[in-house]
């Protein structure tokens, strides 16, 4: 991590959280969605007649099922960006900065 917060300022981060969002998620999750779509894909090719096919979603755990969410509003999201901003030692460069 300390490299990652030397070689990004905590915009480029805010900006790569945005686009994870908008295009899906990187390490361990993406990987879940792409072992499983190969796992069915396989078991699919072997099953027996009358057997359902098995889809991805069968084969990639579930995790964190404990946390059912609320959608955050964007106060609520302004204020976690703002946290982040303030660990990964950012400045806020808005007008008025607030």
């Amino acid at each position: 991590m300390p490299e990652l917060l030397a070689r990004c300022t905590s915009a480029e981060l805010a900006e790569w959280m945005a686009y994870e969002r908008v295009s899906g998620p990187f390490g361990p999750e993406r990987l879940d969605l792409l072992v499983g779509i190969l796992t069915a894909t396989v078991s699919n090719g072997s099953r027996g007649k009358g057997q359902r096919a098995k889809e991805p979603k069968d084969f990639i755990p579930k995790w964190d099922q404990g946390a059912k969410r609320e959608p955050a509003d964007w106060r609520q999201m302004l204020g976690q960006v703002k946290a982040m901003n303030a660990r990964l030692g950012g400045a806020d460069l808005r007008e008025g900065g607030g």
